[in-house]
């Protein structure tokens, strides 16, 4: 049977400014106290009661603590009744082993916004797939305060229902225009996900890819992956965000060259350098929602339906 889950997603309800909103580090291990501090102020400079538990981050290596630790935050946060977001405190890595076992039977099937981006998808794409609810690719509390404030206003009229239609300017491949639901997702965790249960059909999907630190033969590896696994032969259309610090010493390919001769056959809408992203403006992007993708005037636009 076809997975129809981005066909029948749930969004969550919109916020006000005096509702409580959980912090939880799924991912790697919280080292960036001072911008992670800011990112709670711009939150709370808008009148959010912010939870942060004393046990936010105890390092496990490169984690923010064990498998079970950091799980346990989310299942807390979760079944919270007055918890009406999630906001996670950083990215790194880790979120994927969370879902490995988690018993999805433990989650409440209310919906609620989970924010965050980068390693994050894993746990959006989680969402989406076993309990049909929205998150929001979204900045992280350590990046937060260093969004521009356009950004910053996006992120909150969305979640608060002041704004529910954004369009983004990019650079367009031709090839018209097409509908879909929109994936948002890390490059590499969605390319790990490909092939595991979280991984939903991406029949009809806008896929829209970011990345950071990966240099253009690591995101030619990728994209090739993708291609012989068949999914992308199902996309209708290919958002590009910010691929940054992706800069190589020795003779390469151009990211944008490796974006082209990957996909340009495909003959789909592409947008690229569309604002999302790691090291720069990094637009709010709505899992599921339905968007359109004009490659001929270089635009995503998107909106709650």
């Amino acid at each position: 049977m076809r997975d129809i889950i981005l066909s029948k997603m749930q969004a969550p309800p919109s916020i006000t400014n005096s509702q409580k909103v959980r912090v939880i580090a799924p991912s790697g291990a919280l080292r960036e106290w001072e911008r992670f501090e800011q990112g709670v102020k711009v939150w709370r400079d808008r009148g959010y009661e912010l939870d942060i538990p004393s046990s936010l981050s105890q390092p496990y290596g490169y984690l923010a603590g064990t498998d079970q630790q950091r799980c346990q935050q989310l299942i807390e946060a979760w079944n919270d009744p007055e918890c009406v977001a999630i906001a996670c405190a950083r990215g790194g890595y880790g979120s994927m082993r969370l879902l490995e076992n988690l018993d999805w039977n433990q989650l409440s099937d209310r919906p609620k916004w989970l924010i965050g981006f980068s390693d994050i998808t894993a746990l959006l794409w989680g969402f989406a797939k076993h309990k049909r609810i929205c998150g929001l690719h979204a900045p992280v509390l350590t990046t937060l305060a260093n969004e521009p404030e356009r950004s910053q206003q996006q992120l909150f009229d969305w979640l608060e229902g002041k704004n529910n239609s954004i369009t983004l300017s990019g650079q367009g491949w031709e090839n018209g225009k097409a509908t879909g639901r929109l994936l948002p997702a890390n490059l590499t965790i969605a390319t790990h996900i490909i092939g595991t249960p979280l991984c939903p059909d991406l029949e009809g999907v806008i896929l829209a890819i970011e990345d950071v630190a990966e240099p253009p033969y690591k995101v030619d590896r990728m994209l090739t992956h993708w291609r012989w696994s068949g999914h992308l032969q199902k996309i209708k259309g290919i958002a590009i965000g910010r691929f940054s610090q992706s800069e190589v010493s020795t003779p390469s390919l151009t990211m944008e060259e490796v974006w082209r001769d990957r996909l340009s056959d495909l003959g789909i809408p592409i947008v690229m350098h569309l604002p999302f992203g790691h090291d720069g403006e990094n637009a709010p992007l709505p899992v599921g929602c339905l968007a359109e993708i004009d490659a001929n005037n270089g635009t995503l636009s998107y909106k709650l339906a």
